[in-house]
């Protein structure tokens, strides 16, 4: 009988002429199918060997259905691949989804860079090998007011290239409250440690005074670092040292002082509304030797580090070995030249950089999208689900503004006859993907992280999970 059973399973080239299976060779290479219906017909095979009784082995469902959903999710699991994705969930920089979407302006210009050759490292009047930072530098000196700037492939490692830099083997003072951990795990005493600095903690967990600084200063200083708190917050019975007061410390001592901004706010939020985020403007303006920040968080561009900041301390950065390892490629020079090109303009930079276009986007117009998503749906669907739109709050993720909520609007989802989890589950399952929220047996839908253009989409894909 058991051998009755194994024959009864179909043969890999069976599988692969399916009419259900074989619709995944348009989607995914024919190699990479193929290995996936092994590995299915491996485990059923395994399991079959690991029944003891006849039933329980002819229980085991061998129906095309089944066997076409246990090979799509073997190729979603094994063989996943990036693309696009709608985001509903309401928060802007979703580390999971990519982060910072980019302006149409940075987008168009790497795929210029990508046509063919170009200008990446040369000179175009002398035509002599040039430097590939040089575009970028003079963008990011222009809008921070800083003396010289370098662009590493994130701010984990402009942190790291400062550190080694201008405190390897020597001590570096950082207030305990400022001993953060970003994203991955990874803590800031980690990346000292690595970078071969000291670490001098002063301080206490929720309070620290400039005479606590004055204190930990001896002749082995060599950096005084201050961590802006950008993916969490610390309230009550606090205190900090200004930066402009350990800029006079360091001064007076003659020690270089370095900001840890993080999320890199290149505009003022506060005049919008929003909670107030210190800018790399006026981090540069109160004289700090060295700031380091995101470029793929509130500046809203690709993946990427900036290091601006004095010039005797920038060409010391320059200099390292470790400035070649964390150099970044053409694509992101394309995009973060074209991102910063918004700044010099600040009505352009709300206007075409999707983080500060989502982030400023009024009540009224999440509203109105929330609306035109409702009128999108089928009568059909209408009446699988209660439909209706609520107030809530978007978040702004990424390690960035913790705590802050920004109001918004949600269309708020509530299925008869399906579970919560199984609709967003099928959301997921659409192509593109489509990610949302499940709160209290209901899918919200917070429509200020979705595109004008993605609107329909979403109700298409609402329309097929109601109707299958």
């Amino acid at each position: 009988m058991y051998q009755d059973i194994l024959r009864s399973i179909p043969s890999v080239n069976e599988l692969l002429e399916s009419p259900e299976i074989s619709k995944f060779t348009g989607r995914y290479p024919r190699l990479l199918v193929v290995e996936a219906i092994r590995a299915v017909l491996e485990d059923i095979r395994q399991s079959l060997t690991n029944k003891k009784k006849c039933a329980e082995a002819q229980a085991i469902d061998l129906s095309p259905q089944r066997l076409y959903h246990l090979v799509q999710e073997s190729l979603r699991q094994k063989f996943c691949d990036i693309g696009h994705a709608i985001n509903a969930t309401g928060i802007i920089l979703h580390t999971g989804l990519g982060r910072a979407p980019l302006a149409k302006e940075a987008a168009q210009q790497i795929q210029d860079v990508l046509r063919g050759f170009s200008t990446l490292e040369i000179e175009k009047h002398s035509g002599r090998r040039g430097i590939r930072h040089h575009h970028v530098e003079q963008l990011s000196c222009m809008i921070t007011g800083a003396e010289a700037a370098l662009v590493v492939n994130n701010n984990a490692a402009a942190v790291l290239l400062a550190l080694d830099t201008l405190a390897r083997g020597k001590e570096t003072i950082i207030s305990r409250s400022q001993l953060v951990e970003i994203g991955g795990s990874f803590r800031m005493p980690d990346v000292m440690a690595k970078s071969g600095a000291l670490l001098v903690e002063v301080g206490t967990t929720n309070k620290a005074y400039l005479t606590d600084y004055c204190n930990a200063i001896t002749e082995r200083t060599g950096l005084i670092l201050k961590v802006h708190q950008s993916n969490f917050k610390i309230v009550g019975f606090t205190e900090t040292v200004d930066l402009k007061d350990l800029v006079s410390l360091g001064k007076e001592r003659n020690i270089p002082v370095m900001y840890d901004l993080g999320s890199g706010a290149l505009i003022d939020l506060k005049k919008f509304g929003l909670p107030y985020e210190p800018t790399v403007q006026e981090s540069i303006k109160a004289g700090a030797d060295v700031v380091a920040f995101s470029t793929d968080k509130l500046l809203g561009g690709p993946q990427g580090g900036i290091i601006v900041g004095k010039k005797r301390w920038i060409d010391l950065l320059k200099r390292n070995p470790l400035t070649r390892a964390f150099r970044v490629g053409k694509l992101t020079i394309a995009a973060l030249e074209a991102t910063l090109k918004l700044y010099l303009e600040e009505n352009l930079a709300v206007q075409k950089i999707p983080v500060l276009h989502m982030m400023l986007t009024s009540l009224e117009a999440i509203e109105e999208r929330c609306k035109r998503f409702i009128d999108g749906l089928t009568p059909e669907t209408k009446a699988c689900m209660d439909i209706t739109i609520i107030d809530g709050f978007s978040e702004m993720g990424g390690g960035s503004l913790p705590g802050e909520g920004i109001p918004t609007k949600l269309v708020s989802l509530r299925p008869e006859k399906i579970d919560a989890g199984e609709i967003a589950a099928r959301l997921r399952d659409n192509a593109p993907p489509i990610f949302a929220r499940i709160e209290r047996d209901r899918v919200l839908l917070d429509m200020r992280t979705v595109y004008d253009n993605e609107v329909n989409m979403f109700a298409l894909a609402l329309g097929n999970i109601c109707n299958s």
